[in-house]
């Protein structure tokens, strides 16, 4: 019998994100027992992050139909709304991941979905969104052997794959694959090398450290690292680990890689009221007043021209915008709230999810 199919034996690989996008995927965040005040506020904020992303490049936003009207009067006439159910908003992780070829074509992985080991249930339905969001792009689907999110890998398009130890090798995920199988698996799909693994991802971030909320390729050879320089926080422990990894590591191309360092905020925490906004029931996680929140500015969003960054700590926020702007001179940062989105665990490169442009390209390494 043959071996299915792969992107890579089918000479697809995943293309960066920094690369030109036909467009971005987004979901309408409306589950109340993760959002507080009945995703009133979250989908405020969504409105203002659809509108900003908009402004570079289409946007087609999923929308259960029981709030479609609503999601039609709170977001601009050009983005394009599709009935879709899910379980909840974050399309990076349970959307497809695309991959291209070097005459242009489009397909998707759909990698298998448990909630991030177990957060919440149901979730079949978010399990479902890659096929028909593959479905509306007309790109065939490679449906993968392994539980995996689009927050947990990020490549440069030219052979190299970030991903982290705390997530990937998780029991939580594929307990009976081992670490070579795993990055097997992850070579053949997304069309890479070389694999640089970091340990722990963002402190308390519930994903069991996704890369996206860590570290990021600002292009081939240099990276964007979650940063701090406080000793008795633990994320100063984590952001230098990941830091000694980074310097010690060797790209696809046997390159060394040049480390930007984007300042951590807070630490930030879910306050008594909030924390009282969330409707309970059971199969979910508990959120709790004082609960750590897994903020970053690593979790940016690049569309075509623009860094679509989260604000989350007045302290903080003015610093990393002008970092960005260094990192992305040639890019229009654009600076949208985003602690509403963190509430509910991740922030905006985890609500959407990027569709690389349908163009002609080198093969990596060629």
């Amino acid at each position: 019998m043959s071996a299915p199919a792969t992107p890579a034996a089918d000479g697809f690989w995943m293309p960066a994100e920094f690369e030109r996008h036909d467009g971005c995927w987004m979901l309408w965040p409306e589950r109340v027992d993760n959002w507080r005040d009945g995703a009133r506020p979250v989908q405020q904020a969504f409105a203002l992050l659809a509108a900003a992303i908009s402004n570079f490049e289409p946007l087609t936003v999923g929308v259960s139909r029981h709030q479609l009207a609503f999601a039609r009067e709170a977001l601009l006439p050009r983005v394009q709304l599709v009935p879709m159910a899910s379980d909840d908003a974050w399309m990076r992780d349970v959307g497809p991941t695309f991959v291209v070829n070097r005459r242009g074509a489009l397909r998707g992985i759909d990698w298998r979905f448990n909630a991030w080991g177990g957060l919440y249930t149901p979730h079949r339905l978010d399990d479902a969104v890659a096929a028909q969001v593959l479905q509306q792009e007309k790109a065939p689907r490679y449906r993968a052997p392994m539980v995996n999110e689009g927050g947990a890998i990020h490549v440069d398009g030219q052979g190299t794959l970030l991903v982290t130890e705390q997530c990937l090798l998780n029991p939580n995920r594929n307990p009976s694959l081992t670490r070579a199988r795993i990055e097997s698996l992850l070579k053949s799909h997304l069309g890479v090398r070389c694999i640089i693994w970091l340990g722990e991802g963002v402190v308390a971030d519930e994903t069991s450290g996704h890369i996206d909320n860590l570290a990021c390729f600002v292009k081939p050879g240099e990276v964007c690292l979650t940063w701090s320089d406080k000793p008795r926080d633990a994320q100063y422990r984590v952001s230098r680990a990941a830091y000694e990894r980074l310097m010690d590591a060797r790209d696809a191309q046997g390159r060394r890689l040049k480390v930007h360092k984007l300042p951590a905020p807070g630490p930030l925490y879910m306050t008594r009221r909030e924390a009282a906004g969330v409707a309970r029931r059971p199969g979910i996680r508990t959120l709790r007043a004082g609960q750590r929140l897994a903020g970053s500015y690593v979790n940016f969003y690049l569309a075509n021209g623009a860094v679509i960054m989260p604000l989350l700590d007045e302290a903080t926020d003015a610093e990393a915008l002008r970092a960005l702007k260094r990192i992305y001179p040639r890019r229009k940062v654009v600076g949208v709230p985003a602690r509403e989105i963190l509430l509910g665990g991740g922030n905006i490169h985890c609500f959407t999810q990027q569709v690389p442009a349908r163009r002609a390209r080198k093969v990596p390494g060629a």
